[in-house]
């Protein structure tokens, strides 16, 4: 009996042994790193910055470790700008261009931009990524009329602009500036679960977009309605919110300028912070529902959808 016994242990003994790496793998899955960047809003930033133990992560509803928080303010914290205007927008967008010109012209010198034009359901860029800011703007062109084709939905363009950015620097940060009405022209109903800008959103966050978005009506009678206005806008701030950027718009009407909007980006950029940190992931990459707290006397804009990576990285 004492024998039977003897073996026993020694066969569990030898399970647990053999089990031992597989375990040790199982655990290494279970831990996924997650990135993004955070806006600390204009005014609103704490004398000294804020400590990475005043921060507090959720993700899909589950508390998260931080591992990173560091200001980008450094010239070595690369960024990329694109401008992507709705070529059917209204032609008075041209009173704009001077606006749009000075906000290119006033970004940081290394910074890489680029504008790009709505088409055919695309994102037909003008020109490469370039530090000549100057050169960059001299892109601008006025909005395309009387094409036809051109006012596809402007989440077919995002969506391509994602799949399609013209730059393989993963160290980038990644901004978008749309200018459009937001309307989605196969889908001319208020729908948040639109699936077009679901698709949207989620090649955005794949692609590690932050999207702003600036609201300017398009030609056509259908976007003369308040319907189209309210449709547009609603569909413009989920999709600037799930990446962590922002909507601008000045009732139904187009703005006198562009300018402090602008202005209200620019500072937006030259406040943020790269978020590092630790959560629980399956075995391939996924999308996650991101919530953030901070203990400390300041508003942020984060995104409220991250991409999540397997694996400790």
């Amino acid at each position: 009996m004492q024998m039977r016994n003897l073996q026993v242990a020694a066969l569990l003994a030898a399970g647990m042994l053999l089990a031992a790496p597989f375990a040790l793998a199982a655990d290494s899955n279970q831990a996924g790193a997650g990135q993004a960047v955070i806006t600390v809003l204009p005014g609103s930033e704490v004398p000294g910055g804020i400590p990475q133990d005043a921060l507090h992560v959720k993700v899909d509803g589950k508390d998260s470790t931080v591992t990173g928080w560091k200001a980008l303010r450094s010239p070595d914290n690369k960024l990329e700008v694109v401008i992507l205007i709705d070529d059917g927008a209204r032609e008075s967008l041209g009173l704009q261009l001077n606006d749009i010109a000075k906000f290119i012209g006033g970004l940081t010198p290394d910074a890489k931009v680029a504008v790009a034009y709505m088409e055919y359901g695309r994102a037909a860029f003008a020109g490469p990524f370039n530090t000549d800011h100057a050169a960059v703007a001299r892109e601008l062109h006025l909005p395309v009329q009387g094409m036809p084709g051109v006012s596809a939905s402007p989440y077919f363009c995002l969506s391509d602009l994602a799949k399609n950015w013209q730059s393989t620097d993963a160290s980038a940060r990644r901004e978008v500036v749309m200018l459009t009405d937001g309307v989605d022209n196969y889908d001319r109903r208020y729908d948040p679960d639109d699936p077009y800008l679901q698709a949207a959103i989620q090649d955005s966050v794949c692609a590690h977009l932050i999207v702003y978005s600036i609201y300017w009506r398009n030609q056509g009678r259908f976007d003369r309605t308040g319907y189209a206005a309210d449709d547009g806008q609603n569909l413009l701030a989920q999709l600037t919110e799930a990446t962590g950027g922002n909507s601008y718009w000045e009732g139904y009407g187009n703005p006198v300028t562009l300018a402090p909007y602008f202005s209200d980006i620019d500072r937006r950029i030259h406040n943020q912070y790269e978020l590092d940190f630790m959560t629980p992931a399956g075995s391939k990459p996924q999308m996650a529902n991101l919530k953030l707290k901070v203990a400390a006397n300041a508003k942020v804009a984060a995104p409220q959808q991250v991409y999540l990576h397997p694996g400790a990285e």
